[in-house]
């Protein structure tokens, strides 16, 4: 019962990070990122999953393909299935074109699957630090995972991770 206490409270955290308005008022939403994951094996301590990514400009509407790597740090215990993630995504100004989501992202995440799966994380970087990937994303997966911690997002061009 204690241990389930610390999982509420970091998934409370998250979500409220992850409804908190961006942090600067000059930002633009620029578009959605979505990425489809390979399947995950928490190890406990952490896991490591291999993304493929579309990033969808709003105007002009054009789409940019992205691969990437997802690193989690924390609490991870389980299996899911392979999943998507789902992104808002807003910039310093409106100018995106091909690789200019490519970079690290940081942040926080908590997930939980018993059958069908939700997760949330929050991650800001990219080139620059200048790219955020909020409010939050929606993950769905299925399996039997418990997870909470730190979130490592790579993102790169099409053939690089």
């Amino acid at each position: 019962m204690h241990k389930f206490r610390h999982v509420a409270a970091i998934a409370a955290l998250t979500w409220f990070c992850g409804v908190a308005p961006p942090a600067q008022a000059e930002t633009f939403r620029v578009g959605r990122l979505l990425c489809w994951s390979t399947p995950r094996v928490g190890l406990v301590l952490g896991s490591a999953q291999s993304l493929r990514c579309t990033f969808y400009r709003r105007h002009p509407q054009r789409t940019y393909i992205y691969e990437g790597r997802i690193r989690r740090v924390g609490l991870d215990i389980g299996v899911t299935s392979a999943g998507t993630l789902s992104w808002v995504v807003f910039a310093k100004n409106s100018r995106i074109g091909p690789g200019t989501l490519r970079g690290q992202y940081v942040g926080a995440s908590g997930n939980v699957a018993l059958g069908p799966g939700l997760g949330a994380n929050v991650l800001i970087g990219g080139s620059r630090r200048s790219v955020m990937l909020q409010p939050l994303s929606i993950e769905r997966s299925i399996g039997l995972n418990l997870a909470a911690g730190v979130t490592n997002l790579t993102l790169g061009p099409r053939g690089r991770g």
